[in-house]
């Protein structure tokens, strides 16, 4: 028996999913469905349920293949990678056709230093790491990795872009154990206009490194087109909760995949990957690159496994951000207290009683702590840490099983490396 069809007999034992349900769902590596939402789909009770029993699709009862475990950057990679800073902040704050405003370049400096350093730094090594395992090894010199590390830094840019004009939008007084750029030195309002700064550095970057490049106009569109759909993301997010008033009738799982697809899974997890497979010469087009395969399939197929992962990804951090150890994750949850869309509210409002919604109505979006502790309380009632921990395990079994598919052309390694980053991550 297949490891897809071991994970489906393994969920039918516990939610009742039939062999005519584990044929549709079986289907699913073909399409870009999510795969909670798959499951839930097919049998609505998979959510409604309060589990009192073991997380089903347990990893120990399921044989996967072997993949290449490890970090997901050296410490060499990191140094690498970190070593290029100063040169993005060179070619950005002492252009000569900016000499007649050299205040404005200072300032355009320490806006780079303040925002653009202090984070994981994932997305932007992602870049580098990919390409390394995607492009012909002939073609693979220090050079092209210098230029997807810089690729990796213009991912960087535009995650200080959101990070900072997100901080404005929600008032965040710290960012990164730090005080927010725009409660630093009281800078307030004014600091959406350095959020504008590091968006626009982010293309006189690519025009100066990658403007004769045949890939250029494919990455520009790129950037452009995550830029966009990672703004929607974030409008859904914003419609979800107007003036800090949670709208608890949005809170679907349609609506949270489609804000977690959007907001996060593009840009986080799509993008780095993309840029990397330009980079290679897999240019999105109907280029057939082997087995019938066109490069446009591959992009296809790796927009659809990383946007999968964007989704597990989110799930972990909203389940973080309520039960993670804060000690650990170096922040405290705020999500209850703003009232976000999480994957935690929209199962706690779909497996709660009349009673239960009214307590959800009444203290959701409140950041007391008394509010907090009462929806804290309810979603461990509703039995949602067990729910999270069986929703991770067979989620990252699925995607494992998923990237084994993947068409001949891709590295599964480039998806190993993300998934293993991931899976089991308490920070």
């Amino acid at each position: 028996m297949s490891v897809f069809f071991s994970i489906l007999r393994n969920c039918s034992h516990s939610h009742g999913i039939n062999a005519i349900h584990a044929s549709k769902l079986s289907m699913y590596c073909g399409k870009s469905l999510p795969l909670w939402t798959a499951v839930a789909s097919l049998h609505p009770s998979f959510l409604s349920k309060r589990p009192s029993i073991q997380p089903c699709c347990a990893m120990s009862s399921i044989v996967l293949p072997p993949a290449k475990l490890g970090k997901a950057a050296s410490s060499d990679e990191q140094l690498e990678f970190v070593s290029l800073f100063p040169d993005v902040v060179r070619d950005l704050s002492t252009d000569p056709e900016y000499d007649d405003i050299p205040e404005a370049l200072k300032w355009f400096s320490r806006v780079l230093q303040y925002n653009v350093r202090g984070g994981k730094m994932n997305r932007g090594l992602a870049v580098g790491m990919s390409y390394k395992l995607l492009a012909e090894p002939s073609t693979i010199t220090p050079g092209t990795i210098r230029q997807a590390h810089i690729l990796g830094w213009c991912i960087e840019l535009l995650q200080s872009y959101f990070l900072v004009a997100d901080d404005i939008i929600d008032n965040s007084p710290l960012r990164r154990g730090r005080p927010a750029w725009h409660v630093k030195d009281n800078r307030g309002l004014a600091a959406f206009n350095d959020a504008i700064l590091l968006e626009a550095g982010i293309y006189k970057i690519l025009k100066k490194h990658f403007q004769n490049e045949p890939y250029y106009t494919r990455i520009l569109e790129l950037f452009h087109s995550v830029t966009l759909k990672t703004s929607l993301g974030q409008t859904l997010d914003l419609q979800s909760n107007p003036g800090g008033k949670p709208q608890l009738d949005q809170f679907t799982m349609d609506r949270y995949n489609a804000i977690v697809r959007y907001k996060t899974g593009f840009y986080s997890f799509y993008l780095p990957v993309a840029l990397a497979m330009y980079m290679a010469g897999i240019s999105d087009s109907d280029h057939v690159r082997v087995a019938g395969i066109t490069d446009a399939e591959l992009h296809r197929q790796a927009r659809t496994i990383l946007l999968e992962m964007g989704s597990f990804f989110q799930v972990q951090d909203d389940y973080l951000d309520c039960f993670g150890d804060a000690s650990v994750t170096g922040k405290v949850g705020t999500d209850i207290g703003e009232g976000k869309c999480t994957w935690l509210a929209v199962v706690a409002l779909q497996r709660a009683s009349p009673a239960q919604r009214a307590l959800m109505e009444q203290h959701y979006g409140s950041s007391s702590d008394k509010s907090v502790e009462v929806v804290t309380t309810l979603y461990k009632e509703l039995g949602l840490p067990a729910t999270y921990r069986s929703y991770e395990e067979s989620t990252y079994a699925l995607i494992r099983m998923h990237v084994q598919q993947i068409s001949r052309g891709l590295n599964h390694k480039v998806f190993f490396k993300f998934l293993d980053k991931i899976h089991l991550r308490s920070v």
